[in-house]
Order: C-alpha cells, then sequence, then structure tokens
C-alpha cells in the first residue's frame, strides 16, 4: 500500500464525539488560561503547576478539529499524521505527569506544612518540574518516531495492524506513563485524605480539598486505565485476516477508550475552579 494513500472510511461516530468534545473542551481551557494569565503576577508554585496542565489540555483540544475533519473526509497519510498522533499522546502524558506533580506537591504539602511553606524556591522548582517533563516526553516521542510513521498506518490516526507498536514503547506507555503515576497519585491522595480527615480541623475548605483529591484521583483512574489496558490488548490479541475492511472488537475497544482518555481535557476544570475560586473571592 502506498503510504501517501489513504483507505477513506467515513468515521461519524467519531467525528459525533469528538465535535462537542473539543467545543467544550475549547471553552473551557481558553477560560482558565485567561484567568491564569490575568492573574500572573499572584501565581505560586500551585498555579504554574495547574498552568501546565491547563496547556497541555488545550495543546490536546486544539489539535482535535483535524481528528473530526479526518472522521468526515480523511486526511492524506503523511508526515503531518505522524505529527498529531504524537502531539495528541505528548499532551496526554504530559497531563498525566503534571497532574502526578501536582499530587506530590499536595502531599508534601499536608505532610510538612511547615517546611513547604518555608521554602523559597517553590517556583522556580516547579518550572523546573514542568520543563522537565515536556523534555522527557519529545525526548521519548523522537526515539520512537518512526513507530508512525505513513507506511504504519492505515488511515492518519489508525495504524496498520500487521504493524504494531514496538513492545518496548507499549511499555514504557503503561509502565512509566500510568502505572507509576497511578501509584504516586494513589498514595498521595490517599494519604492527604487521611489527614485531612483525622484532622480536628473540620472547615469548609478542607471538606472541599478532600473531595478534590478524592474526584482527581477517580477521574485519573476511569479516564486512563482504559486506554492502557486497551495498548496491551490490541498488540497480543490475535488480528482478523480482513484487517484493512473491518475492525476488530479490540481496535474498537481502542477507539472508544482513546476518545474516554481525551475527555480529561474537561474533567481537569473542577481543579482550576477550585484554584481560580481563591483569586476572586
Amino acid at each position: 500500500m502506498n503510504s501517501t494513500s489513504t483507505s477513506c472510511h467515513v468515521e461519524h461516530l467519531q467525528g459525533l464525539a469528538y465535535t462537542p468534545l473539543f467545543l467544550l473542551g475549547f471553552l473551557i481551557n481558553a477560560a482558565a488560561l485567561r484567568a491564569f494569565i490575568a492573574k500572573r503576577a499572584s501565581w505560586t508554585d500551585t498555579h504554574i503547576y495547574m498552568f501546565n496542565l491547563a496547556i497541555a489540555d488545550s495543546a490536546l483540544v486544539l489539535f482535535l478539529p483535524f481528528r473530526i475533519f479526518d472522521a468526515y473526509f480523511c486526511l492524506r497519510k503523511n508526515h503531518l499524521c505522524t505529527v498529531l498522533i504524537f502531539v495528541h499522546f505528548i499532551n496526554m502524558y504530559a497531563s498525566i505527569m503534571t497532574t502526578t506533580a501536582i499530587s506530590v506537591h499536595r502531599y508534601l504539602a499536608v505532610r510538612f506544612p511547615l517546611k513547604t511553606r518555608l521554602w523559597r524556591r517553590k517556583k522556580e522548582v516547579a518550572v523546573a518540574v514542568c520543563l522537565c517533563l515536556w523534555g522527557l516526553l519529545v525526548t521519548v516521542s523522537l526515539i520512537f518516531r518512526e513507530e508512525n510513521s505513513p507506511d504504519r498506518l492505515w488511515t492518519c490516526y489508525e495504524r496498520r495492524k500487521d504493524r504494531p507498536l514496538d513492545i518496548q514503547f507499549i511499555w514504557i506507555m503503561v509502565v512509566l506513563g500510568y502505572l507509576t503515576p497511578l501509584v504516586i497519585i494513589v498514595f498521595c491522595s490517599s494519604h492527604i485524605i487521611s489527614a485531612l480527615s483525622k484532622s480536628d480541623d473540620k472547615s469548609e475548605e478542607k471538606r472541599s480539598i478532600v473531595g478534590l483529591v478524592s474526584a482527581n484521583m477517580i477521574v485519573f483512574v476511569v479516564c486512563y486505565t482504559p486506554i492502557h489496558i486497551g495498548f496491551l490488548v490490541n498488540y497480543y490479541s490475535i488480528q482478523p485476516p480482513n484487517w484493512r475492511e473491518v475492525h476488530s472488537p479490540q481496535h474498537m475497544y481502542l477507539l472508544v477508550c482513546e476518545w474516554i482518555a481525551a475527555t480529561n481535557c474537561c474533567f481537569d476544570s473542577v481543579s482550576y475552579y477550585f484554584l481560580l475560586k481563591h483569586f476572586y473571592s
């Protein structure tokens, strides 16, 4: 098959699924970025992490129109498709890793409140952490850049079933990109919830923090668990002989999971709301 040709299969369901996600995600993240920038003089290290999360979510959302267009009209297979795939997943994992950094930040603030308050270079550390996260993700993408080259794709956003992702790349995504952050987030969130629940101070603010931390942990598990299961199932499952004509159940499951993972760009608005509320209260 020519790497620049495309067997066009109109995917109405994908287009219908990603269109409202784009519209809602665009409005939410545009409002969050505007609010952050308007109050940038008052930023703390927490705001730096949240701003980085908003950038990752916004970048993912801004490239969704390409996926919507491809669903209805089929983009031509070329290196633009490779870029679009990597941009989508770089920003997804940037969101995952930034959420992990925020969880560690909250845990340290609860576990060592005095030391955390007296530490004077918190904003510099937050900037360095965010830059390192982006640098790591771009480096991994460059190392595995051939994994989504046009000759490995069936359509612009779907790869050929006889050319699966390198298993090392899959395990990097699953272990380093999901399981490690999951363990850290569950550990930090559980300790934060336990510490605040046992506190004698039952203020409304602390109850809100417990609710926020719990919601973030649940959203992380719901949004990102299915897609990483899908990576493994899609790799190890037996592919149908007519893979060019039909989607296997495993592949359809992966497509649904990709959409579920993308919805996280809207759910992060809960964190933005609780943080930005203090700006305008």
